[in-house]
């Protein structure tokens, strides 16, 4: 497989910078997504079990303080709804959503900016295209009657590039949106079903189980 001309960039012409900043800002923001995603990512089924038998023990403190000291958003909602242990049905349902609209912008951040990449990338190749033929026309006009193949070939090669980047470009951001979208709604779906599960827990089963304890916290 031959090797890559860098030499291709030069002749992509000025767009060709501007496409490799659109590059590397989407290479960016993937990697910090990722690695965002990744740290909140938590086996939600055997935390909640795990928050359930420590408020069975009457230790709400303790569960707390695990829901402080683990990422993610999962946690996050168990704080909200344990905060307000003890209280009615809709309080505690309005809490859970209300820490859910502010953990979902969360996940949610720059995915804007990736997809806005991922749609403006072939426009500026475009651009670069327009521009490389213009050039090209250019030149002919300049070279009047002895027009050769140097003076076609820069402003095509400028064409070509810049709208080959421009798509490469594209097909990639997309497909790196389209998988941390996959991821955000992977959490999303967790954190449904940890608010629901954990509202469940502390309006009905511990009710029923009749072990519903009365604990003080002090959360100033």
């Amino acid at each position: 497989m031959p090797n890559f001309d860098l030499s291709l960039i030069e002749k992509g012409g000025p767009i060709m910078w501007l496409l490799l900043l659109m590059s590397l800002i989407g290479v960016l923001i993937f990697i910090e997504r990722v690695l965002f995603l990744h740290r909140g990512q938590i086996r939600s089924s055997e935390f909640v079990t795990g928050i359930k038998n420590i408020v069975r023990k009457q230790r709400l403190v303790e569960a707390l303080t695990l829901c402080e000291e683990t990422p993610g958003p999962v946690p996050s909602l168990v704080k909200a709804s344990l905060l307000h242990f003890g209280e009615d049905e809709k309080k505690i349902r309005y809490e859970i959503q209300e820490a859910a609209l502010v953990e979902i912008p969360v996940l949610e951040k720059r995915l804007g900016t990736l997809a806005a990449l991922a749609k403006s990338a072939p426009l500026v190749g475009l651009l670069g295209t327009v521009l490389g033929l213009a050039q090209t026309f250019y030149n002919m006009e300049l070279s009047g009657n002895y027009s050769d193949a140097t003076v076609l070939s820069n402003g095509m090669w400028q064409s070509l590039i810049t709208t080959a980047s421009g798509l490469a470009i594209a097909i990639l951001t997309y497909l790196g949106f389209h998988f941390l979208h996959g991821r955000v709604r992977a959490l999303v779906r967790d954190m449904e079903w940890t608010g629901n599960e954990m509202l469940k827990f502390i309006v009905r089963d511990l009710r029923d189980e009749g072990k519903t304890p009365q604990m003080e916290v002090d959360i100033s």
